[in-house]
C-alpha cells in the first residue's frame, strides 16, 4: 500500500512535470534561487521540465515516464529496480543534471573504466547545455587530474577510484573536506594543497547491487609495499610443507568458507619445522594458507595469470580486478603455485569497506535491475527504500523449461545440436558460462563441430566492446562468462528481430537468484523478442558438492529426466539461498571489522 500511495505522489509530480516542459526556461536570478533554496514544491517541478526539454533538443531522445519516475525517485535518494535495457544511463544523467542545477555536487558511479569514459562523453552535451560542467575521473589519471575532474558538477567514476583517493586524503592527513578541521586548515594554511577527493554530497550507483552488495564483501586496503625477505622464505617453506600433508588425515577443507584446518595428526606432522616462524600457532596458520591455495583456490576459475602475474577475477562481473591482491599471504602463495615471483609484502594504511564509505555521502540513490532479493539488506546498511518501475513495453521474453544433462560428453553433444539449429534459424546466440575454463571448454566443443563464434572472458576483456557490439548480428554466437551480463548493451540487428531475438543460454551454477536473472536481463529487452533457458550438468553439480544431485542422476539414468531437472532445480534454488545467506553473514562480520579499525585505528583527522 505505501509503495503504491509513493509512486501515486511521483506520477502526479510527472504530470506536472510533462505540463511545463514546453514552457521551461532559467535566467540567473532563477538558477541563484533553486540553488539557494534547493529542490522544492514548484523549482523541482521547473528543473526536471527543463533537464527534459534539453534532452530532447541535445540527444534527440524524449525521456518516457517510466525514466521521469526512476529519477524523481533517486533525486529523493531511494534505489530504484528497473529492468535491464530500460535506459538507466539516461536515468542516472537526469537525476545527476537536476541535482547539479540546485547546486549539488554529484558521483555517478558506473561499472567499470570503460563505461566511465562512454557515458561522461554521450551525456556531455545535455549538461553544457544547462551550463554544467562533467567530468570522468579514470584510475590511470595523475592525482592532479583527478582532482580537476572531482571540481566538476557531475564527475563519472568507478567505486574503487573514489574509494581509494578518499583513502589517500586520509592517509596523507588531509581532514574530511566539509569538516570543521578542513575549514581551519584553510584559513590557517591557505597555501596547502587541497586534497583529491572534496566533500561527499551526491552519490548515483549504476548497478547498485554489485557495488554495494556483491564488492561490499571485500575489504578496501590501502598499503605501502615492504621488502622482507624472510616473509618470502616463509612463504616458500608454507608451501613445501603443505604438499607434503594428506587430505582428511591432515587436514581437512572447508569449501563453503574457502579454508583448510589442519587436523591434530597434521599438526604432529609439521612439529618443529625448520624456518623463522614466530611460533608454533604462526606455522600451523601460514601451512593451513598454503593449503588453501593448492586445494581452494584454482586458475582460470578464481584467477588467470596474465604478464607474468597473478589477476584475480571478480566472481561477480568476471572480469580481472584491477589492482586487487588476496591478503595474509594467499596472493603469494598462489604465485609460487604458479612458478612465479611473489610479489611484495605490504603494510596497511588505511582501510575500509562500501559499507562504511557511502554512507558518509549526504544523498545515496542508484538503481539495477536486480535489487529485489537483496532489499532488507541495504535498507538495513545504507538507509536505502527500494521503489520498482514497470517496463516501458511489455515484456516478450519466453523462458525455456531447465534441462539437465549427466556429464560434459552429453553437453557437448546436445550443445552443438542446439547451437545449429539456432544458427540455422538466425538468431544471435549468447552461452553463459561461470568460469573461464568453462568457457573454454565450451569454445572447445563448438570449435570441434565448426561452429563459429566469439569468446569473452577475463582473458579477453580488453576486446568486450568490440565482442559486445557484434552480439546482436543474425547468427553469431558468442561465449561469455559473467562479463556479459552487467554494464553491457547487446544491440540486435533488423535480421536477429524478425528471426525471434537474442536467445540466452546459461550453462551456469550461480551462487545466487541474482545472477541468473542478470543473464536472462541480457535478451528481451525495451519490448524486444527472445529467450532463455537454463542448462545443469549433473557431472558438474557433483563437483560443487550440492545435496540430492545423486538422487537426480539416478533419475535421469532411469530416463525420468523431467522429475530429474525439476529436483536438480530446487536443488540449485537451496544451494543458492544458503549461499546468500552466507554473504550476507559475511558481510555483516567485515562491517563491524572495518567499524572496530574506524574506531581503534582511524588516521583522518591525524596531522602527519
Amino acid at each position: 500500500m505505501l509503495q503504491w500511495l509513493r509512486r501515486a505522489h511521483y506520477r502526479r509530480e510527472l504530470a506536472r512535470v510533462r505540463r511545463w516542459r514546453g514552457e521551461a526556461s532559467a535566467d540567473r536570478e532563477w538558477r541563484a534561487r533553486l540553488r539557494l533554496f534547493g529542490l522544492q514544491g514548484a523549482r523541482r517541478v521547473e528543473a526536471c521540465a527543463l533537464v527534459d526539454r534539453h534532452c530532447r533538443e541535445q540527444l534527440g531522445i524524449s525521456p518516457f515516464d517510466g525514466q521521469w519516475l526512476a529519477a524523481l525517485m533517486m533525486i529523493d535518494g531511494q534505489l530504484v529496480e528497473m529492468a535491464t535495457g530500460e535506459g538507466k544511463t539516461l536515468v542516472a544523467g537526469l537525476a545527476a543534471a537536476v541535482s547539479a542545477l540546485a547546486g549539488r555536487r554529484v558521483h555517478v558511479i558506473t561499472a567499470n573504466e570503460y563505461l566511465v569514459g562512454r557515458d561522461a562523453e554521450w551525456l556531455k552535451p545535455l549538461y553544457e547545455s544547462l551550463g554544467l560542467r562533467v567530468a570522468a575521473a579514470h584510475e590511470s589519471d595523475t592525482p592532479a587530474e583527478r582532482r580537476k575532474a572531482y571540481r566538476a558538477d557531475v564527475v563519472y567514476a568507478c567505486a574503487r577510484t573514489v574509494v581509494f583517493d578518499w583513502l589517500r586524503d586520509r592517509a596523507a592527513g588531509h581532514p574530511e573536506a566539509d569538516s570543521l578541521d578542513a575549514s581551519a586548515r584553510r584559513l590557517v594554511r591557505p597555501g596547502d594543497a587541497e586534497p583529491v577527493l572534496p566533500a561527499l554530497d551526491v552519490v548515483f550507483v549504476d548497478e547498485a547491487d554489485s557495488v554495494l552488495i556483491d564488492e561490499a564483501s571485500v575489504p578496501l586496503i590501502l598499503s605501502a609495499e615492504r621488502r622482507d625477505a624472510d616473509s618470502r622464505s616463509r612463504w616458500w617453506q608454507a608451501w613445501r610443507l603443505a604438499g607434503d600433508l594428506v587430505e582428511d588425515e591432515h587436514f581437512r577443507l572447508d569449501r563453503a568458507q574457502r579454508a583448510a584446518r589442519l587436523s591434530d595428526a597434521g599438526r604432529t606432522r609439521l612439529g618443529a619445522a625448520p624456518g623463522r616462524w614466530l611460533s608454533e600457532r604462526h606455522l600451523a596458520e601460514c601451512v593451513e594458507m598454503g593449503l588453501t591455495a593448492r586445494h581452494l583456490y584454482h586458475r582460470d576459475r578464481d584467477y588467470v595469470v596474465r604478464d607474468g602475474e597473478v589477476c584475480i577475477v571478480d566472481p561477480v562481473s568476471g572480469r580481472i580486478a584491477e589492482g586487487r591482491i588476496w591478503s595474509r599471504g594467499l596472493h603469494a602463495l598462489i604465485a609460487l603455485k604458479e612458478g612465479l615471483r611473489p610479489p611484495a609484502e605490504a603494510d596497511t594504511l588505511a582501510q575500509t569497506t562500501y559499507q562504511r564509505f557511502f554512507p558518509r555521502y549526504r544523498t545515496i540513490a542508484g538503481m539495477s535491475g536486480t535489487l529485489s532479493e537483496v532489499g532488507r539488506e541495504l535498507a538495513r546498511c545504507y538507509g536505502v527504500r527500494l521503489m520498482r518501475v514497470a517496463t516501458h513495453h511489455p515484456d516478450r521474453r519466453r523462458i525455456l523449461p531447465t534441462r539437465l544433462l549427466a556429464d560434459e560428453s552429453q553437453l557437448a553433444q546436445a550443445l552443438v545440436a542446439r547451437v545449429s539449429t539456432l544458427v540455422g534459424a538466425r538468431r544471435a546466440i549468447l552461452i553463459g558460462t561461470d568460469s573461464v575454463q568453462a568457457s573454454r571448454s565450451v569454445s572447445a566443443m563448438l570449435r570441434r563441430a565448426a561452429i563459429e563464434h566469439s569468446l569473452l572472458n577475463a582473458d579477453q576483456s580488453r576486446e568486450e566492446a568490440a565482442v559486445i557490439a557484434h552480439a546482436g548480428e543474425a547468427g553469431r554466437v558468442t561465449v561469455a562468462t559473467n562479463m556479459a551480463g552487467r554494464g553491457t548493451d547487446i544491440r540486435l540487428g533488423a535480421e536477429t528481430l524478425r528471426s525471434g531475438g537474442l536467445h540466452v543460454l546459461s550453462l551456469q551454477c550461480n551462487p545466487s537468484r541474482r545472477l541468473d536473472r542478470q543473464l536472462a536481463g541480457r535478451c528481451a529487452r525495451q519490448g524486444d523478442p527472445g529467450s532463455f533457458e537454463q542448462w545443469l550438468v549433473a557431472g558438474l553439480m557433483n563437483g560443487n558438492r550440492l545435496p540430492l544431485m545423486r538422487l537426480c542422476s539416478t533419475l535421469l539414468g532411469a530416463r525420468m529426466a523431467p522429475i530429474a531437472a525439476h529436483t536438480a532445480r530446487f536443488v540449485l534454488a537451496c544451494h543458492q539461498f544458503a549461499s546468500e545467506r552466507r554473504s550476507a553473514r559475511d558481510r555483516a562480520r567485515l562491517l563491524a571489522r572495518d567499524t572496530e579499525w574506524d574506531e581503534h585505528f582511524a588516521i583522518g583527522n591525524r596531522e602527519q
